[in-house]
């Protein structure tokens, strides 16, 4: 880990989640302080929806929504930014630039506080990885492959 620091994250699974077990689709919610620098995720098989829900969270769209999925009998990792589109705080530049140079952070706190599926299901290293950047700015909304999970550990 190279930007991490495992005392700032908070994990949460939600209802009917295990840590060891791998059920599809396995999905992330993290956002986090900017304040302390605290992260929290939450881990399930569908979003946080009330974590994303307040009001400061809205305005600023700066969580990070993830999943596991099966796509063609294989495992992908896939991670969604709010660039623009709606009402949000910042540029789509100044946001996607704050997304990329955070996203590093993100991957780790994601592989590190899912540890014990990592460790219990070895393949999930090799997924890859898949950014979507959302934006209504054509510029802005691509995907992007930022290597596999193995990257993160």
């Amino acid at each position: 880990m190279e930007r991490l620091n495992p005392k700032k994250l908070h994990v949460t699974y939600l209802t009917g989640t295990a840590p060891e077990n791998l059920n599809l689709p396995r999905r992330y919610t993290l956002t986090h302080s900017d304040i302390t620098g605290e992260l929290f995720l939450s881990i399930g098989n569908q979003y946080a929806t009330k974590q994303i829900s307040k009001l400061y969270t809205r305005l600023m769209r700066d969580e990070v929504l993830a999943e596991f999925a099966s796509e063609e009998d294989s495992l992908v990792f896939r991670a969604y930014c709010h660039v623009s589109g709606g009402f949000v705080f910042g540029t789509a530049k100044w946001r996607y630039n704050i997304f990329h140079s955070e996203l590093p952070l993100v991957l780790e706190a994601i592989r590190y506080g899912d540890r014990v599926l990592f460790e219990g299901n070895p393949k999930l290293d090799n997924a890859p990885v898949l950014i979507h950047f959302q934006s209504t700015n054509s510029r802005f909304d691509k995907v992007e492959n930022w290597g596999t999970m193995a990257d993160y550990r």
